[in-house]
């Protein structure tokens, strides 16, 4: 297959092709690993692959075996484990470590007929929002290299928007799709909690704020790959009912007038807004106002400060109790040196979180959650910008040699009190860029990232929605309808 003709096209379009035998699944890895040798040296997107074994996976394919029938794709080093391939999680500590099984969300893309090239760059155990680990080193924008493709899912965001594949596996536990969709101009969707597979193995990730799902070029992938993961998972922690309808008939309803919607131009804690990313949403919001959509600035009754900071705890409690699993494996104590300065700060933190504090920590979640049903029962839509600023450029929120040995001695002398304090400044200038995706990671809500705006350098900046629990429908609904207006501001691969 011609490599134009291959970037401009989505994974709906490539399966079609494969169905009709007009392309085979083989020419579509082979188009893909082309593109991967032109573009990944200088992005840094893709950490593993494994082209021979793709290219064999690709002749078994059967065209009719699922939507994605033929369609490459890769899937983020974190949680989304292909057997027999590397799973590292960017730590230094499990370089060594092969997956024995797929993942329950890899098996449900397999039996959907996608071909998996390899995977994704991401942060150290997805613990920021950019992916500069320091075993693999940084991904970068595809739409300027000085910039970041954000995280953790920046692998997945810069593949896909770099044109190697037309979706890639991602996760979202603080805003890890959203985010680097958009610093990148791509449709970023963080599913229902509950709503896609987790395991095997495990029930939860991250106490339910985190949940896998996909990056991608066209809402109707998001959509479609919607349609294949959804699930009742029987020994998952959470689950949602599932959607009876098809979530690909739902972008062609276009807009209700009957809609309500809610914005806020503000950031939840106190932080610096960019004029770009107000503009992406007064354009947004004065766009619906001309469709007939009541719309209203006002935003949920909830405490993003507090809230940010019962969010670290639990990042603290699961980052400590994640070190303890490795001490007992090694038989041995971690150092310092083992990890990098988030995941030991975490840790070392977290080792003060008492079960009391930790409890409490999930009850103001819960609390935050019945604040955000009360707002939906007014407005269908709460619409704030995706992210405060365009990316940031590389380096710029990677921790100094200097600032992480203040911050290693500092740990260790300060009460539980101190330590909470301590992680709330060491990761504020990554919260300043991205202060809007946590909530809806912690009342378990879906939201969705769109690109409609670009800076004036041409950095992507995107839009943020969201809704009610379970209505995912909504959300890609209005993002068919910004598709196929004139503020969609993507633009595929040339």
């Amino acid at each position: 297959m011609n490599s134009k003709i291959y970037r401009k096209l989505d994974a709906t379009d490539l399966a079609e092709l494969v169905q009709k035998n007009e392309v085979s699944a083989v020419e579509l890895v082979k188009a893909s690993y082309d593109r991967l040798l032109e573009v990944n040296n200088i992005l840094n997107a893709v950490v593993h692959t494994r082209y021979e074994k793709a290219l064999e996976d690709a002749k078994k394919v059967n065209p009719d075996q699922g939507p994605f029938s033929g369609v490459p794709l890769l899937v983020k080093n974190l949680s989304q484990a292909i057997k027999g391939e590397p799973l590292t999680g960017s730590s230094r500590l499990l370089q060594s470590t092969i997956a024995k099984s797929d993942s329950n969300l890899v098996a449900k893309l397999r039996n959907g007929g996608s071909v998996f090239l390899g995977s994704t760059n991401t942060p150290e155990f997805g613990l920021k929002n950019i992916s500069e680990p320091v075993m693999y080193g940084p991904t970068r924008n595809p739409a300027d290299h000085r910039y970041s493709a954000g995280g953790s899912s920046g692998g997945s965001a810069a593949a896909v928007a770099g044109g190697i594949v037309p979706v890639a596996g991602a996760s979202d536990g603080g805003g890890s799709i959203r985010i680097p969709a958009s610093f990148t101009g791509l449709v970023g969707l963080k599913p229902t909690r509950g709503r896609t597979p987790v395991g095997p193995g495990a029930g939860r990730q991250w106490q339910g704020a985190a949940i896998d799902f996909v990056l991608s070029r066209s809402v109707r992938d998001s959509a479609g790959m919607l349609d294949l993961l959804q699930v009742v998972q029987p020994e998952a922690a959470f689950q949602t009912p599932l959607f009876q309808g098809s979530y690909m008939t739902e972008l062609n309803k276009g807009i209700d007038k009957n809609w309500r919607v809610g914005f806020s131009l503000c950031s939840p804690v106190g932080t610096p807004v960019s004029e770009d990313a107000k503009e992406a949403v007064l354009k947004t919001i004065r766009w619906l106002e001309e469709q007939g959509v009541a719309v209203e600035e006002h935003a949920p009754d909830i405490d993003g400060t507090s809230l940010m900071e019962q969010y670290y705890i639990m990042n603290a409690g699961e980052m400590a109790g994640l070190i303890q699993t490795f001490e007992q494996s090694l038989n041995r104590k971690l150092v310092a040196e083992d990890m990098e300065i988030e995941s030991w700060i975490l840790g070392e933190a977290g080792k003060k979180v008492s079960a009391a504090d930790f409890t409490k920590s999930l009850a103001a979640w819960d609390t935050a959650a019945l604040k955000t049903v009360e707002y939906h029962n007014k407005f269908d839509y709460y619409i704030t910008p995706a992210t405060a600023f365009s990316a940031p450029e590389i380096g710029e929120l990677t921790h100094s040699a200097e600032s992480c040995g203040s911050l290693i001695e500092n740990v260790q002398s300060l009460d539980y009190k101190g330590q909470q304090e301590l992680i709330y400044e060491m990761f504020l200038p990554s919260l300043t860029y991205t202060p809007f995706t946590q909530l809806a990671n912690l009342t378990g809500q879906p939201a969705i990232s769109i690109p409609v705006h670009k800076t004036t350098l041409g950095m992507p900046v995107g839009v943020q929605a969201m809704a009610m629990k379970g209505r995912e429908d909504k959300l890609l609904r209005l993002a068919g309808a910004l598709e196929q207006s004139p503020l969609w501001a993507q633009e595929l691969n040339k």
